[in-house]
């Protein structure tokens, strides 16, 4: 179910865009204003970002399907079902906001893993054509996506990490 923004009180739509793209509408300028205005609509925004997201789920979960059946399309399709999904926040916060967020120092890590091992699954599936390879990139792949989606979430890297540390001790 898509929210109808145009029923929504302007000040809740500040409050969400503030929010999203941590910028404080207060302290904007001039040249800020006029970037605004160049852009995406807020609401345009928010639908490109929900559409290119579940494109991304249906991606991924295309590749999941045919691992059973090929392991090259299932690279490819997960690969692409990933940066989708990656990319779709880049409606929310604008392409270089987005870089800048990705390559932050507490982020740098599982960014490069998670590159690294998108590549490496394509790589291994298409060229070096070792389903082994390909499967261990994938998990590998999909563990530096969830650790970097859990650095825009206050405290939830300690959390897994305690709860990891407990069930192994």
């Amino acid at each position: 179910m898509l929210v109808n923004l145009g029923k929504m009180a302007p000040s809740t739509i500040q409050k969400i865009k503030s929010t999203i793209t941590g910028r404080d509408p207060e302290q904007d300028g001039i040249i800020t204003e006029i970037s605004d205005a160049t852009t995406l609509s807020w609401s345009t925004r928010i639908k490109g970002f929900i559409i290119c997201f579940c494109i991304g789920v249906v991606f991924s979960i295309l590749g999941v399907i045919f691992l059973w059946r090929d392991v090259k399309l299932f690279a490819v399709f997960y690969s692409l079902g990933n940066l989708m999904a990656l990319s779709s926040t880049c409606f929310l916060m604008g392409p270089m906001k987005q870089l800048r967020n990705m390559f932050k120092e507490k982020r740098l890590i599982a960014t490069i893993i998670m590159l690294v091992c998108l590549i490496l699954t394509l790589c291994a599936a298409l060229w070096w054509e070792n389903k082994g390879l390909a499967l261990l990139f994938c998990i590998l792949q999909y563990l530096a996506m969830t650790w970097y989606c859990l650095s825009y979430i206050p405290f939830a890297r300690d959390a897994v990490k305690k709860c990891v540390t407990s069930c192994l001790a």
